[in-house]
């Protein structure tokens, strides 16, 4: 059965290894990160996987968007991450293409007492690329690049820190990261 399948070998090694790819990623957005450890039913890549394995839980909830929605998916979740699923506006982390997570102003940005109460979307792309948008910030020196899927939205969230989204790009065995203090802005 697909949905027994797929998980970490070795949960504690393969969970700490996928938490420091993802807390890098965020520390240095638009590095891109190679990962490993997953072997998710279709359509998820290997990246969303290990990052869902790794950051997902019975207490995060999580929002399916479009062809991520299905059965095979829902049960693998259920029996490797245990994390209840949820509408937009109270999800923990939402996963989808990004035309599929649109508008993304039904996610939960923090509140001022709370900027931590907010949404982190897994964004599912066909590949990463050090190209095509001009990232700079905390944890960048100078300028990284980073191929995004706009401009708009990202530079609209960054605009309400400390509130606002996090994002982690994931294609293939690759994940990337853009939080929320990060600025952009197209080439």
């Amino acid at each position: 059965m697909t949905r027994l399948t797929g998980g970490f070998i070795d949960p504690a090694t393969e969970a700490a290894t996928g938490f420091r790819a993802v807390l890098e990623a965020m520390a240095r957005p638009g590095r891109i990160f190679d990962v490993t450890g997953a072997a998710p039913p279709a359509p998820l890549s290997v990246a969303a996987g290990v990052v869902l394995l790794t950051l997902c839980d019975h207490e995060t909830p999580l929002f399916l968007a479009g062809r991520y929605d299905c059965a095979e998916v829902r049960a693998w979740i259920a029996f490797h991450c245990g994390a209840p699923f949820a509408a937009p506006e109270a999800a923990a982390f939402a996963l989808g293409d990004w035309q599929d997570l649109q508008p993304v102003s039904r996610f939960r940005a923090g509140e001022p007492a709370y900027p931590d109460r907010s949404a982190t979307l897994l964004v599912e792309r066909s590949a990463l690329a050090a190209q095509g948008h001009r990232l700079s910030g905390p944890g960048i020196r100078d300028h990284a690049l980073l191929n995004l899927p706009e401009t708009a939205a990202f530079q609209v969230n960054h605009a309400r820190f400390p509130l606002g989204f996090d994002v982690i790009f994931t294609a293939g065995a690759q994940l990337a990261a853009l939080p929320r203090s990060t600025r952009t802005e197209a080439l």
